[in-house]
């Protein structure tokens, strides 16, 4: 599977990164002090910061971990603060549980509802939107229950249901998952029977199981495109990056773990990485980073700057509707 990586050029120091963390205007509030809430002065170098040596546990959802991204980008933070991510692939409620359980410092998820619940129970703090993509609902190019060209989510999940054909749900609390459910609720519709298979597994699995069994499946674009060459499922019904309903679009948040909460979260380290991912540096490296020529994530953390519009499909829009 070839993968563009993206070599990094240090355009900016390790000051100015961390003092990026507060700087989002699409967030919710740290310490309102503009130092990304970890009481800093914009003017930190890496030894100031006092992490070397450190290791960042973070973990995220499975579509960022298995399409290569942080592979591909975070080799230049460890450089950069001579530390180490231990980053940890799991299902977005997997991944907050384990940092509520206090075993992660920072969290890298797409399910909002589940993120500002889990803020607003003090274990997060300083999220920050990051990034985007979309989700698509893919099947055999046969298409035996006839959803391609469905302009509607609901609507195909509802035509899937009445026809009976295989459709394979993550089951796994996942932010894929999160979002099915969320669909079948708008449908009207409550999955169930011989039909509806819960596999419990990460959305790589998910996919070739499906592709095995002929199946249908609700996937994130970015996973999809990469094991598209492996695979014979095609996308039926498209998400909002390709003019689908805005109710398939699939937003990225990172958050740091409450140090207040779980006085072991390496929070410094935890602010440092936020100002460093979030920086426009390394968002045009997210949006540069290719699987098989194709873009798989989009910057949002720094969307609003000109210089980065290139970067965001025409028309996007984050609003969760419909069509």
């Amino acid at each position: 599977m070839p993968i563009q990586r993206r070599k990094f050029v240090a355009a900016v120091g390790a000051g100015a990164i961390v003092g990026t963390a507060g700087c989002s205007s699409t967030n919710d509030g740290g310490s309102g002090d503009g130092t990304g809430g970890n009481g800093t002065d914009g003017g930190n170098s890496a030894e100031s910061v006092g992490v070397a040596g450190e290791t960042l546990t973070l973990t995220t959802t499975t579509s960022t971990y298995d399409t290569g991204l942080l592979d591909a980008i975070h080799p230049d933070f460890e450089e950069m603060y001579g530390v180490t991510v231990d980053a940890v692939a799991q299902g977005t409620g997997a991944a907050l549980e384990t940092a509520r359980n206090g075993d992660s410092d920072i969290v890298m998820v797409h399910a909002r509802g589940l993120e500002d619940e889990f803020r607003r129970n003090g274990y997060g703090i300083n999220r920050r939107d990051l990034m985007f993509n979309d989700f698509v609902i893919v099947g055999p190019e046969s298409d035996p229950a006839g959803i391609g060209g469905t302009g509607s989510a609901t609507e195909a999940l509802t035509t899937i249901a009445e026809a009976e054909a295989t459709f394979v749900s993550r089951g796994d609390n996942s932010g894929t998952h999160t979002k099915e459910l969320n669909l079948w609720d708008a449908a009207g519709t409550d999955p169930g029977g011989d039909w509806y298979q819960e596999t419990g597994t990460g959305m790589g699995e998910a996919l070739n199981i499906a592709n095995q069994q002929g199946a249908y499946t609700l996937s994130d674009r970015g996973t999809y495109i990469s094991q598209r060459s492996e695979i014979d499922l095609t996308i039926l019904v498209q998400g909002p990056i390709e003019g689908g309903p805005e109710i398939l679009a699939n937003p990225y948040g990172v958050m740091a773990v409450n140090p207040g909460v779980h006085e072991n979260a390496n929070y410094d380290l935890a602010m440092a990485y936020i100002g460093w991912i979030t920086s426009p540096g390394v968002q045009e490296a997210i949006a540069e980073y290719q699987v098989n020529g194709e873009q798989l994530f989009f910057p949002e953390a720094v969307s609003e700057d000109p210089d980065f519009q290139q970067y965001v499909p025409e028309g996007w829009s984050s609003d969760d509707s419909d069509a």
